[in-house]
This record gives structure tokens, sequence and C-alpha cells, in this order.
């Protein structure tokens, strides 16, 4: 397991991609699969960076678990910011015009698709939100 401690701003998304990126890579992880977990990636992380700490600011720790049986990753966001669970509101109608449509929920409805599975807890005063991708091509 490698973790990334990192001060929660939006200008550091590229060193959180590039740190995740690095661990993907040396598991030999597809590039389509690849695209989809960064996607996912910048979306919860720049959720906390907005988010977590307004109007302050605070820190995010990345943790990333490659596992071999089968070909998988784990991605742990954890911050101790105000506690949010995203997976708690419902999935926006995506059947709707974007007009019609309430704002907020599609990136994270879009996490929930691309990932196998989205977990989260709120746990000894911490934000904890894991994501789970097979790295195998279905």
């Amino acid at each position: 397991m490698k973790e990334l401690e990192i001060e929660a701003l939006s200008e550091n998304l590229p060193q959180v991609l590039a740190f995740v990126d690095e661990q993907l890579e040396a598991a030999d992880c597809p590039m389509k699969i690849q695209i989809q977990i960064d996607i996912a990636v910048e979306e919860i992380f720049v959720n906390i960076a907005h988010y977590a700490y307004a109007p302050e600011t605070g820190k995010a720790m990345v943790r990333i678990e490659t596992l071999a049986d089968p070909p998988s990753v784990d991605i742990t966001f954890i911050d101790n910011g105000v506690p949010y669970d995203p997976l708690a509101k419902a999935d926006p109608d995506i059947t709707l015009s974007a007009e019609e449509r309430q704002i907020g929920g599609l990136g994270i409805f879009m996490v929930k698709k691309s990932m196998d599975d989205v977990k989260y807890e709120y746990l000894d005063g911490h934000n904890i939100l894991t994501l789970k991708k097979g790295l195998v091509i279905r």
C-alpha cells in the first residue's frame, strides 16, 4: 500500500494523479481503465478540495492498494473535513434535460457508474471514501 498526504487544494490535483498513475502503471493497468480511474480520482479530490474544509483548507490522504488476484485496485481518500456522505444523495435523473435537472450530483454519479464499488464511512472524525476497480477489461 502506498500513501500520499497532501494539502487538499485543486492545484495539487496533478500531483495526486501522478501518484495514482505511477501505481497503476506498476500494476500494468490498461489505459482505458486508468483513464476511468483518473476521472474518478479527479472528481473525488476536487470535491474534497472545494468542500471538505471550506472556507479553510486541510489535508487529504490518498491511499492506493493494488491486489493481484483478481487484479484490482482500491483507492481510498481520507480527510477530516465536514462529515459528508456523497453516496447518500439520490442519483440524478439523467433522462431529464440539463435545464430540468437539479444542479450537483452528476460527478459522483459518474464515479459510481465507472467504478466497480464505492464505499463511504465516517470514522473517528474522518471521511473515508474508497473506490474499487478491477484491472481487467471485460
